[in-house]
């Protein structure tokens, strides 16, 4: 099978990445210290290549009526051009289909950021509720060539928006007085038009840079220019899951229901709007608790998969796990038993052993601060 391959794959090669195949497609996974670009995001700024991701523009009459059933959040929160909102996308049977974050800009224009695996199984899924509902929207997937192809470029850390407005001075009029989660649209920058949203998935500050996909490379050579480190998959994975972030396909998918995933803050089950998947929600509840493990005895590291037993025999699973840079201890996301406590001591089975860990809140770390020891 032959690889995808974002804007960006010929300038991962030239810095010597070690490329790994990620869902189909051709990325990098470092440029040679993982722990050096994850170190790089927490204490100053780093970059990473999100292109495979997906810019879905939803355009129409009424958008956010088709948006207001299509998702577990109430899109009726975007009041203000500017605004996003992360929203998980869920089956008949409260399954989730992706998570997302959804853009309002006008009441006739939403854009979403889909996950690079599902983009195609998204957008097919969005087609046929707009075709089933009759909702008279036009949905248009801006990553896979053609002229208006866009990349995404992530700049993470607590210097990447000075770094940004170095080579933006544009996007500082624009996004200086920014709060998290809103976006602006940057026109006549040095690298065209460019949609800057103050979002990520590394518990840092920082923006998510949208531009025309023949403008990515020179945006990210300028960045690197800009003393921004590149960074790969690598530590974008141990950097999210100190962060508490989950991961489509790890720690839910179409087959988990997101209350069990720690998501019930995305899901609107208060008001009377109706959306795919709320009557499932409703009937099954939640019936499994989303929390941070650190392991306090040696012998192993926190990996998917591994068995959770708490104190009463209960039995519970890793989701997500690996060994913090920051914090220097073995961390995991985990779904357990309801009856489990934040501070209580559960055991993990790694091979033929059964290790303490400690029950903490989630997330791990934000902003640079270890929140949970």
């Amino acid at each position: 099978m032959t690889l995808k391959a974002t804007p960006l794959n010929a300038a991962h090669r030239a810095l010597g990445a070690r490329m790994v195949d990620f869902g189909g497609w051709d990325m990098p996974v470092n440029y040679g210290s993982q722990i050096e670009e994850h170190h790089a995001v927490r204490s100053d700024a780093g970059m990473f290549d999100v292109a495979h991701m997906c810019v879905v523009d939803i355009e129409g009459s009424d958008v956010r009526g088709f948006l207001r059933r299509l998702l577990a959040n109430n899109v009726d929160k975007l009041q203000v051009s500017g605004k996003a909102l992360y929203s998980c996308m869920l089956n008949p049977k409260g399954g989730v289909i992706d998570d997302l974050i959804v853009y309002f800009f006008t009441e006739n224009w939403f854009r979403l950021v889909v996950n690079a695996g599902t983009a195609e199984k998204d957008v097919a899924w969005m087609q046929a509720k707009s075709d089933e509902w009759n909702a008279g929207v036009t949905i248009t997937q801006r990553r896979d060539g053609g002229e208006n192809a866009m990349a995404l470029i992530a700049v993470q850390g607590p210097n990447a928006r000075a770094k940004v407005w170095e080579l933006i001075p544009q996007a500082k009029d624009a996004t200086a007085d920014m709060k998290p989660f809103n976006v602006a649209i940057v026109k006549d920058t040095a690298f065209g038009e460019a949609m800057v949203a103050r979002t990520g998935y590394t518990g840092e500050d920082g923006f998510e840079i949208g531009v025309a996909a023949t403008q990515a490379r020179a945006l990210w050579n300028a960045l690197a220019a800009a003393g921004v480190k590149p960074a790969g998959l690598g530590a974008r994975d141990t950097l999210r899951l100190e962060a508490g972030m989950n991961l489509y396909g790890q720690d839910m998918d179409d087959t988990v229901n997101p209350l069990d995933a720690g998501l019930a803050w995305t899901i609107d089950l208060v008001s009377e709007r109706d959306f795919v998947g709320k009557a499932a929600l409703q009937a099954k509840g939640q019936n499994a608790q989303f929390v941070g493990l650190i392991l306090r005895e040696k012998g192993g590291v926190l990996r998917a998969h591994q068995k959770v037993i708490a104190a009463d025999g209960a039995t519970g699973e890793i989701t997500s796990g690996t060994f913090s840079p920051t914090m220097q201890q073995a961390i995991a996301l985990a779904r357990v038993p309801m009856g489990v406590q934040v501070g209580d001591t559960v055991h993990v089975e790694i091979r033929d052993k059964k290790l303490a860990a400690s029950v903490v809140k989630l997330p791990f770390v934000r902003n640079g601060k270890i929140l949970a020891a």
